[in-house]
């Protein structure tokens, strides 16, 4: 299918690695250029590097902290004077934390609470305010935002990943309502359980702990979660789904929570 997405531009936030670096090497094969926005400068450049080996297109390095509004908006500048990026057509918000403790997060304390709804929840609101005088209004300008099947149901023990993932996911609807004015569509992406880098590690070393195969533990465990096709999501796969609605075959799509998780939200349990 052609997308028509060559020679437009892309911020992707929490691009260094993840589904975040997915999406920006698949919207890169495009041939969008993509400015890549986390905190690791370190781990930015090896991404940068990966997407520049595979796709002739610009690629811009943004180390921000975006828990910081003064970081967000010096990146903005940044990004606004480099040469082919004074004007953004797609926004990708998806930098999170991931779940590495399994204690009982409502005995967190305050700090840890905040700590995570800073990165989440008004970390993508930041982005969107500092970069959006530079988003398209000519009906390309997408805004993206990588949410989790955590804020539809309950993915126990991550009640504060929950609370964000819902946060993003009921917000979405919101901005959408008020960029349509400026032809800016918003809509929202709700994977499952998905094979980023870290959920490598984590499947390998429970593998290794219960001895199976990590395909065995995979699909034991997605059994008992309810994803009745028994494997997560490729990064590859949540990457397609945020390619066509990056593109003007989804001009008509705005204000949309599209699950991609497997078979998760249909509660077969």
């Amino acid at each position: 299918m052609e997308l028509g997405l060559s020679g437009r531009t892309a911020l992707i936030g929490g691009a260094s690695k993840g589904i975040g670096k997915g999406i920006a090497r698949a919207l890169a094969r495009e041939g969008v250029n993509v400015a890549l926005l986390a905190r690791g400068q370190e781990a930015l450049e090896e991404a940068a590097r990966e997407i520049r080996a595979e796709s002739p297109v610009s690629v811009v390095t943004l180390s921000a902290d975006i828990t910081q509004a003064d970081s967000v908006a010096a990146a903005a500048c940044t990004l606004a004077a480099q040469p082919g990026f004074s004007t953004l057509n797609i926004l990708i918000n998806n930098a999170g934390a991931p779940v590495t403790r399994n204690d009982r997060q409502i005995f967190w304390d305050d700090d840890e609470w905040r700590a995570l709804t800073e990165v989440k929840t008004l970390g993508a609101l930041r982005l969107i305010r500092e970069f959006l005088p530079m988003m398209a209004r000519d009906g390309t300008g997408r805004v993206i935002n990588i949410t989790g099947s955590s804020g539809v149901a309950v993915w126990r023990p991550a009640v504060m990943h929950g609370l964000n993932n819902a946060a993003l996911i009921h917000t979405t609807g919101y901005l959408a309502q008020d960029l349509w004015s400026e032809q800016i569509t918003v809509n929202a992406i709700v994977p499952g359980l998905v094979g980023t880098e870290f959920r490598e590690e984590w499947a390998d070393g429970l593998a290794a702990q219960q001895g199976k195969s990590r395909a065995e533990f995979l699909a034991d465990f997605c059994r008992e979660r309810g994803i009745f096709m028994e494997r997560w999501a490729e990064v590859e796969e949540i990457a397609d789904l945020a390619l066509f609605i990056a593109s003007d075959r989804a001009r008509y799509i705005n204000g949309a929570k599209l699950n991609i998780d497997g078979g998760f939200s249909v509660n077969a349990r």
